[in-house]
């Protein structure tokens, strides 16, 4: 049995909208997703727009070029909004840790689990957020490090996060990402961390994010960010491209849903550095204040 022409169409407009949300999630124009896949920007506007009936092979190449999953751009309901996170645990999971993990969910029981160590806070938030400059400021007050994140992947592989992503694209430069996250939190220290603005595209690195950190989103209006970005002379992904404003609204929307998962969100518009910086230390005030309560961490003077 086949499906109606009515059926198929809406496939079709599903999977655009799949591969335009990714390529979002991913911060990549749609002339860079053309470039880095050898696919016509033409032919990847006629996908994205539901009128391209892609091949297989074709849609292969466009999830290579993304660091995606196949499957991740196909229409399907995800069972839950952590769906991609659990399939990426149970790729890299034991034999016995999926047989444990079989056995919970058919109803066995399992030992209460255990608080993830706080690592500190971490900022997540589009490229002209503010948060290699306000946690530069917000670590100085508690007396904290202060890391960003894209900084540690390059000094432990020695290269640029440009030359990693055009060396081992987009998947490499996750994996990566998620390696120099282990050895942060492997140092046990008290930090504030500023993550890249597409870390919530890779489900695992995002969820230690939020488990291990008290986390915030650093929020403003996406003229404010395109601006902020303009004055530090940095554009990428979206270099020489006319649709920058466009493409930085596409982002936006598609990260907001993650980014609202963070634990508060501190909005920044129209702020200067100083009133944004004292909005954000009024954030972190309770949970600093609790966390010196519940772990017997020096209590820090705000």
């Amino acid at each position: 049995m086949t499906d109606s022409p009515d059926a198929e169409s809406r496939f079709l407009e599903q999977l655009g909208q799949r591969v335009r949300t990714m390529r979002a999630l991913r911060g990549m124009s749609r002339k860079v997703l053309a470039k880095v896949s050898g696919i016509s920007e033409r032919y990847i506007a006629q996908l994205e727009s539901g009128k391209g009936n892609v091949s297989i092979v074709l849609l292969r190449r466009v999830s290579d070029a993304m660091g995606a999953h196949l499957e991740d751009l196909l229409p399907s309901p995800d069972p839950t909004p952590d769906w991609q996170m659990f399939r990426d645990l149970l790729r890299k999971a034991t034999p016995a840790q999926i047989a444990q993990a079989k056995d919970l969910l058919a109803g066995g029981s399992a030992s209460a689990p255990r608080r993830a160590p706080f690592c500190g806070i971490a900022l997540i938030g589009l490229r002209g957020a503010g948060k290699s400059t306000l946690g530069r400021m917000l670590a100085k007050k508690v007396g904290w490090s202060f890391v960003e994140l894209n900084k540690e992947v390059e000094q432990q592989n020695g290269l640029s996060v440009a030359e990693i992503i055009a060396l081992y694209g987009q998947e490499g430069f996750r994996r990566m990402e998620q390696a120099a996250l282990q050895q942060l939190l492997a140092r046990n220290e008290l930090m504030v961390l500023a993550t890249g603005g597409g870390i919530v595209s890779e489900p695992l690195t995002f969820d230690q994010i939020l488990s291990s950190f008290y986390t915030i989103w650093l929020k403003a209006e996406p003229e404010e960010h395109m601006a902020r970005v303009r004055r530090q002379g940095d554009l990428r992904p979206m270099a020489d491209d006319r649709s920058a404003m466009a493409e930085l609204r596409n982002i936006l929307l598609s990260r907001e849903p993650l980014y609202s998962r963070a634990t508060a969100v501190v909005d920044t518009a129209g702020l200067s550095v100083d009133a944004a910086a004292a909005r954000l230390i009024d954030a972190v005030r309770p949970v600093l204040q609790n966390e010196a309560r519940s772990f017997g961490l020096r209590s820090v003077a705000l």
